[in-house]
């Protein structure tokens, strides 16, 4: 983008470029046919000026003939005074010089005027070429001046375009960093997505599982050939039970919400009960309206007890669901209390009408209020008989044939999307209501926070009245096809006992499918495949670092098998030499029992004595400590010590001890195998991250290389920028030069016409 941007930048100072050099060669071209009109103006004052130095002369030379001349007359004058007769005599002579000169002087009289004519021909003649070269040179300062005013606009111009440049690049880089950043963060977050994409397969593969273990274990044959095996598939209701539940939960909810805001309402308005005593109906209103909860809370209790009722060891349906009943006799009671408070609610809305408080728009609203709520309580009255002939067969079955059930059901949807409406009524009147009661003089703080309580409670009721609605609609298929259950093929109806029945050689049938399933093999989860790919990419799982490790382990093997020969060889030799060192001990062990005896034949008392301390004193064991370890012996003098269990001893303590050296051996091969490994992958790691960074560098150096490229080639487009401009200048100086010179030439000019007509005014005078 910055390219693209320098580019067009390069391209608009060119065909700039190109206007200024053509503006400067017409200038030249102005500037030189300047000069050679000035040349001929220069030319033609010179010629002038030769006529006028001649004419000049020409008269100098008159002037001094006309003397002359003057001097002769005035000497002939003094001879004709002295000489009268002579001047009679000459006086024919004078009168014809006289003439003479008379012509001469007509004559240069004639010859003056022409002069003069010339003369003022000429000044005239400079004066408008002085007036002509004086606008010429107006309009060359003008032009000079708008070539400055250019130049500096220029100038001003590519200045501020090198430093917006400049400020182009910083923000382009503070924006490539900025986007840098962001990929950063975008790629952390594909990480991120496709980490919560792995989850959500693996949760969707578990849920599959269950599903298909659900679907094996639920549907284990499907044999319609017998009558008495082929009952169809049921279906399960206990999902549709626990929606049902979550919905009727946040009904009670938003029914006890909506009936303790109107309650509050009432004590509030239109008289408030802390500044005045309200009226006898609405006390017996709020009073009613504070029991709502013991008739609205039993219809989650009875839905809680008909969801728990539903399990996958029975069948459930129509016939067999008992709750149901319960369910109906709460949802009863709840609506003998909507039809207690209903007489109470609506006089209340009429008391409120005939309030002075009370507008006409607001009495409006109440009004259709009091409408809503006769509807409200009648699709209430509509469900509880819905509900309580759905609960018909579970107690009579003969109270509803089978054939009307998907009747019932049809009705209770169109039923529950009529409360819906009805719901959505109430909400738009009361909001209307509510925004009017706001306008009201009396109208406290207080009252505004309980009008969006109970508007707020009637929006979670319509949210809450439509889902179960829509919930309805959409299983009503389900309800109205699978709450009653027979052969597939059939038309009669099974009873429950043969269902029951139907359930035990279900369970039969899934214990056998269980027992004919094989466990798989324990494998690598696939998460931990993943994490470990790129190690296993890098590691010692390649086929020579195997082949080495099997060849390892083989040279190891051969040399246990060694080992385990010589501690074989050397077990034997051990046994040889126990056994000799046993029949040493019973040797020496009965020399000492017959001296003994002779002894105690000899010496009673001192056998006596002996068997004394021996009684007091404990008996000491004795021990022999060798390189394999310590054996202890207690001495009997009463019996031999037994022999097997010394050899039993013996062989487990080196069988221990071998057995914990080979451990030792074991662990540490196992981790210099494993130190091994790890320090190959280490290797390859360094050497895959020396060529990540060799990689890294090399485009590092190609930016660095197309940074200085760029920076050079802004430095050449601003030398070069600066070389015309300073071409420019200079120029312009030498147009100012030569204007000044042509002022110095019309100046100088201006100064020999005023000297020459100064002296053609003294000539005149």
């Amino acid at each position: 983008m910055e390219l693209s941007l320098l580019a067009s930048l390069i391209f608009q100072l060119r065909a700039q470029n190109q206007v200024l050099k053509k503006g400067v060669v017409d200038e030249q071209a102005n500037s030189a046919s300047l000069k050679e009109q000035l040349k001929m103006k220069d030319q033609s004052l010179r010629k002038l000026q030769q006529e006028m130095d001649s004419l000049t002369f020409r008269n100098q030379q008159l002037a001094k003939r006309v003397e002359l001349l003057q001097d002769e007359l005035a000497l002939s004058e003094a001879k004709g005074k002295k000489n009268k007769k002579s001047a009679e005599s000459s006086s024919q002579l004078s009168q014809e010089q006289k003439s003479v000169f008379n012509e001469d002087l007509q004559k240069k009289i004639e010859e003056n005027e022409r002069l003069h004519i010339l003369f003022f021909e000429a000044d005239e003649q400079h004066k408008r070429l002085e007036a002509e070269l004086r606008t010429r040179l107006e309009v060359l300062e003008t032009d000079a001046a708008q070539h400055q005013a250019v130049v500096d606009s220029l100038t001003r111009k590519y200045t501020d375009t090198v430093e917006k440049l400049q400020n182009d690049k910083a923000k382009l880089e503070i924006k490539s960093q900025t986007l840098e950043r962001e990929a950063k963060d975008c790629r952390l977050r594909t990480e991120e997505c496709q980490q919560q994409l792995k989850n959500l397969q693996a949760a969707l593969g578990s849920r599959l599982e269950e599903s298909l273990c659900i679907i094996n274990e639920k549907v284990p044959f499907n044999d319609t050939s017998t009558y008495c095996l082929g009952l169809g598939f049921l279906f399960n209701f206990g999902y549709l039970a626990g929606q049902a539940l979550a919905f009727v939960q946040e009904l009670v909810t938003a029914l006890l919400n909506f009936h303790t805001y109107t309650e509050q309402k009432v004590q509030i308005f239109p008289i408030d009960s802390a500044t005045d005593a309200i009226s006898p109906l609405n006390q017996k209103f709020s009073q009613y309206l504070h029991e709502n909860a013991s008739y609205v809370r039993p219809l989650e209790e009875g839905m809680l007890h008909l969801f728990e009722s539903i399990t996958e060891d029975t069948v459930t349906v129509l016939e067999t669901a008992a709750k149901l009943k319960a369910f109906s006799e709460h949802l009863a009671s709840y609506l003998c209390f909507l039809r207690k408070i209903l007489p109470y609610q609506l006089k209340s809305l009429e008391e409120e009408c005939e309030s002075s408080l009370c507008t006409a728009a607001l009495r409006a609203r109440n009004m259709e209020l009091h409408r809503d709520m006769k509807r409200f309580t009648a699709v209430f009255e509509k469900l509880h008989t819905y509900v309580s002939l759905l609960a018909l067969p579970s107690t009579k079955p003969e109270g509803l044939l089978r054939t009307n059930y998907g009747l019932v059901f049809t009705n209770i949807a169109v039923t529950l999307h009529g409360f819906h409406d009805t719901l959505k009524d109430i909400s738009k009147h009361y909001s209307q209501k509510a925004t009017l009661e706001q306008d009201v003089p009396t109208a406290t703080q207080k009252l505004i926070t309980t009008n969006d309580c109970i508007l707020s409670s009637v929006v979670a009721l319509t949210n809450g009245v439509g889902k179960i609605a829509s919930f309805f609609s959409n299983n009503l298929d389900h309800f109205t096809t699978s709450l009653s259950y027979g052969p597939k093929g059939g038309t009669e109806f099974i009873s429950p006992l043969s269902a029951e029945c139907m359930l035990q050689y279900k369970k039969k049938a899934v214990a056998y499918m269980k027992s004919l399933k094989k466990p798989c093999a324990d494998s690598v989860p696939y998460e931990e495949a993943l994490a470990n790919r790129r190690v296993l990419l890098s590691s010692t799982e390649s086929r020579e670092g195997l082949a080495q490790q099997v060849q390892q382990s083989l040279e190891k093997i051969a040399k246990l098998e060694q080992e385990k020969e010589h501690w074989m060889l050397e077990a034997q030799l051990a046994k040889i030499k126990l056994e000799k060192e046993n029949q040493k001990l019973k040797n020496s062990l009965s020399g000492h029992l017959t001296e003994t005896i002779q002894e105690h034949s000899v010496l009673p008392n001192v056998a006596e004595q002996k068997q004394e301390t021996t009684e007091k004193s404990p008996r000491e064991p004795i021990k022999s400590t060798s390189l394999i370890g310590m054996l202890t012996i207690t001495t009997d003098n009463e019996k031999a010590p037994d022999v097997e269990s010394r050899e039993d001893l013996i062989k487990n303590h080196y069988m221990a001890r071998i057995a914990e050296l080979t451990s030792h051996l074991q662990l540490a091969d196992s981790k210099s195998v494993h130190f091994h490994a790890e320090c190959r992958a280490l290797a390859k790691r360094l050497s895959l991250a020396e060529k990540s960074k060799e990689s890294l560098t090399e485009e590092l150096k190609l930016a660095s290389q197309n940074t200085s490229r760029l920076q050079d080639e802004l430095m050449t487009t601003k030398r070069s920028y600066e070389d015309q401009l300073s071409m420019m200048s200079d120029h312009l100086c030498s147009m100012n030069e030569t204007l000044t010179k042509q002022r110095e030439e019309i100046d100088t000019l201006k100064m020999t016409s005023k000297v020459s007509l100064s002296k053609k005014i003294r000539f005149e005078d």
